[in-house]
């Protein structure tokens, strides 16, 4: 029955457009539409123009215009540049391809996956299932019972691995490649008649797999294996997907990355595919729908809008294909197509890690536009080199450390030339803050070795978040270069559901559960019941210290209600200080969590300061977290980390568990070191309107101090701000080398005052080096030359 409640709410071009979807699905089922059938001979000569279906393949191999990519258009030169710059990796591709030959497919998390001999493009091998053959529109893919996880059999049957054969036919010139190739389509075509089974059931898969297709055609054009018979069979079912795509866009049902890769699909089969009559009205159409749809998915900052770092690379790329294609082909795309892309560039680069991989927030599906690297699935770095070239940006050039296999193919020798000619420059910031799509990055350097921690305080995602996490408040976090803390993926959508729930809730990420609940609470694999809005209250940055403050409504309301605030100061070069707020209504449990990469191994070691912390070593460096809250303790968790979707690896993770009746705060340090290093000590200390802390190694003592009342004092500072650090010399523990201050007016040392502003500062550094005094602050910056130490003269500058 009707949903009669929803559908009153639709706007009428919305019921307009779904009712046509529906009839159309009807009439196929029922036989009415020509759509539902491949067209006859005659049929198929009225559709082309002026040509002979038989003629379509020497048209194919002999046309001049609508350009392809780059790389595809000189074999001989391509392949003599992947070779000169990628000698190693021809063995690779080619055992790789050997592999396909055989019936051995390396697919999302999996490696080896066998579909059967010949093979079942319908089945899921890891559950055993297969989608029945009816007609799409009838399949609830979905229901597991039915098609296992759909995933795998839609990654199998996006013949992406056909451009794996093509490259290796390619490097090799065996025509073994191209054969394999052919059978599997011809098999394809056999078993997928037009409209019946999983395999039609997504317009987007129809799109990926003729993207595919194209790409192959290309790869294989010249070959002797390619009939002129099979070539026109290829190109009817083109046809009938770029029907099918213009009718059963994503308009409503899907209208993210489903939507523009459907329209890209489109663009594709328009622009390549000329000889038919509707072919411009098909590039048109995917050409206004990117365009359109660009400033929708693309926040003002450059965040894709689902708050999902891999579906942000899927948006990256397809606007990446649209551009180049556009270009090659002199088309004028309107919009603001390169700045849009810019932004969406610049976001994937700042939140790239020291280690060149980028952390999963939000679901990853394993998927990719095309496959032509073989790059991990969380190394998005090919996608900034081909950028670096098409909008000449040296700091996508720094970042991508080196050119990408993806780069030639996509712009050929030329292309690799321009990314040659490009000088390598570091991005212009380090730390950052995407305000709209609510993610700050806080960073220390850009090398190998730098700390960095991205933090997530943004929307939970777009319409029905279906691709969002319940990770309000969490952080990924790299120590010295080593990722140690991090998000743990996704792993499935719809292959288990206690798996898809325990990997998208709070508990399995980096952030603070209220009595085992999760933020936004989930209600099906791509639904939520409850969400939660985050509120980034302050965000302060400069080059010694970086500092953000955010909240989040998911706990309020009822008997249960509780807030939850989390504010993160990282002292560049040094440590983590993360102080998370909670209050509640009634007695609860606090969790902490801390997930850590895999193969990572922390340990509870004995305790300094009279309390138990966690220590890592690894790959000479370390790193220690101390946790300091009323009655709490720390507990181990095993848990996952899913790298690629379908995979997971066991990964170690530490609680710090505590009950609170009312108010409380919870403070963490985290430190990195170099394994070298000695280890700092942490302690908490007596303060008086707040909590205070000492920081110790052998030269030198820092002292933290978070306010809670008016003022927060110990037996050196007195101080209303709400953040002190001050850093002292053991030869002089009087008067600080360095000080951070935020957000407050009067600061009192050793019971004298040294700083008695009238109004308000947000933040201020102040480091003395030799006599001279430097000072940096919103009220002013100076530098003054001490004498007898006189602090309190120089800051009485600022009163």
């Amino acid at each position: 029955m009707p949903n009669w409640n929803k559908i009153k709410n639709l706007s009428l071009d919305e019921v307009r457009v779904r009712g046509a979807q529906k009839l159309a699905a009807l009439r196929e089922r029922r036989g009415w539409s020509s759509l539902g059938r491949l067209p006859n001979d005659k049929e198929f000569s009225v559709l082309l123009t002026g040509l002979s279906g038989e003629d379509l393949l020497e048209q194919f191999r002999s046309r001049t215009t609508s350009k392809f990519f780059a790389g595809l258009e000189d074999r001989r030169q391509t392949v003599a540049e992947f070779r000169a710059r990628w000698p190693e990796k021809e063995s690779e591709l080619l055992d790789q391809a050997k592999r396909i030959v055989e019936g051995k497919f390396d697919l999302l998390g999996y490696h080896g996956l066998s579909f059967g001999e010949p093979i079942d493009w319908h089945l899921e091998p890891i559950l055993d299932k297969r989608a029945p053959l009816i007609h799409w529109s009838q399949l609830d893919y979905l229901n597991a019972d039915t098609a296992g996880d759909k995933k795998i059999i839609w990654e199998l049957n996006r013949h992406q691995y056909f451009m794996t054969l093509g490259q290796a036919y390619w490097l090799s010139g065996d025509e073994q490649y191209a054969q394999t190739f052919l059978s599997h389509l011809e098999s394809w075509m056999d078993e997928n008649p037009p409209k019946l089974g999983i395999n039609w059931a997504s317009s987007l898969e129809v799109s990926f797999r003729s993207i595919s297709w194209l790409w192959a055609l290309h790869f294989f054009k010249e070959s002797t294996s390619l009939s002129a018979a099979s070539f026109k069979r290829t190109v009817q079912f083109l046809y009938l997907n770029a029907r099918h795509l213009e009718t059963y866009l994503s308009t409503y049902f899907s209208p993210n990355t489903h939507l523009t890769g459907e329209a890209l699909g489109l663009f594709y089969l328009g622009l390549l595919l000329p000889e038919f009559k509707e072919a411009s009205r098909w590039r048109e159409l995917g050409q206004s729908i990117l365009v359109k749809q660009l400033p929708i998915h693309v926040r003002s900052d450059g965040v894709y809008f689902e708050q999902s770092s891999y579906y942000h690379r899927y948006t990256v790329d397809f606007y990446l294909h649209f551009l180049i294609l556009s270009q090659a082909n002199s088309l004028d795309v309107s919009g603001d197509l390169e700045n849009e892309l810019e932004l969406l560039l610049d976001h994937l680069m700042y939140i790239t890690r020291p280690d060149g991989s980028t952390p999963f927030f939000g679901d990853d599906d394993g998927g990719r536009l095309v496959k032509l690297d073989r790059r991990p699935a969380n190394d998005f770095r090919a996608a900034l080199a081909t950028g670096s070239v098409l909008l000449s940006r040296g700091d996508y050039k720094f970042i991508s450390d080196g050119p990408a296999e993806e780069t030639l193919w996509l712009l050929g020798q030329a292309g690799l030339n321009r990314f040659d000619e490009i000088s390598a420059r570091e991005p212009e910031q380090q730390s950052v803050a995407f305000e709209s799509g609510g993610y700050y990055v806080m960073r220390d350097g850009w090398t190998n070795t730098a700390n960095f921690l991205l933090f997530d305080c943004g929307p939970h995602g777009q319409a029905n978040c279906g691709h969002a996490h319940a990770d309000a408040l969490a952080f990924d976090l790299a120590g010295n270069g080593r990722t140690l803390l991090v998000d743990p993926g996704t792993f499935t959508y719809t292959g288990a559901k206690e798996l898809r729930d325990w990997f998208r809730g709070s508990s399995a990420h980096n952030t603070l559960t209220i009595d085992g609940r999760s933020s936004s609470t989930p209600a099906g694999p791509f639904s939520w019941e409850t969400i939660a809005k985050c509120k980034c209250n302050a965000w302060l940055s400069n080059k010694d210290f970086d500092y953000v403050a955010a909240s989040h409504d998911g706990y309020g309301g009822g008997p249960r209600a509780a807030e939850h605030e989390r504010r993160i100061l990282f002292l560049k070069q040094n440590y983590w200080v993360i102080r998370d707020h909670v209050s509640t209504i009634s007695e609860a449990r606090v969790d902490i969590w801390f997930h850590f990469a895999p193969k990572v191994n922390p340990l509870i070691e004995a305790e300094v300061a009279d309390r138990p912390f966690i220590s890592i070593d690894v790959d000479q460096m370390g790193l220690d977290l101390f946790e300091f809250g009323k009655n709490g303790r720390w507990r181990r968790e095993e848990g996952w980390v899913s790298q690629c979707y379908s995979q997971r690896e066991p990964a170690k993770g530490y609680v710090f568990s505590a009950h609170l009746d009312g108010k409380g705060d919870f403070v963490s340090f985290i430190v990195p070191r170099r394994s070298a290093e000695k280890r700092r000590q942490v302690r908490e200390i007596e303060a008086i309107g707040g909590q205070a802390f000492e920081v110790t190694n052998d030269d030198s003592l820092d002292l933290v101090m978070i306010r809670a009342g008016e003022l927060v004092e110990t037996a050196q500072i007195a101080s209303d701000f709400e953040w002190t650090w001050a850093k002292f010399s053991k030869e002089d523990e009087t008067v600080p080398k360095e000080l951070v201050l935020i957000n407050g007016k009067n600061l009192r040392l050793q019971g004298k005052q040294l700083l008695c502003a009238g109004q308000e500062i947000r933040c201020l550094t102040a480091k003395r080096e030799g006599g001279m005094l430097r000072v940096v602050s919103d009220r002013g910056s100076f530098e003054w030359q001490l004498k007898s130490g006189d602090l309190a003269a120089a800051f009485s500058r600022l009163s």
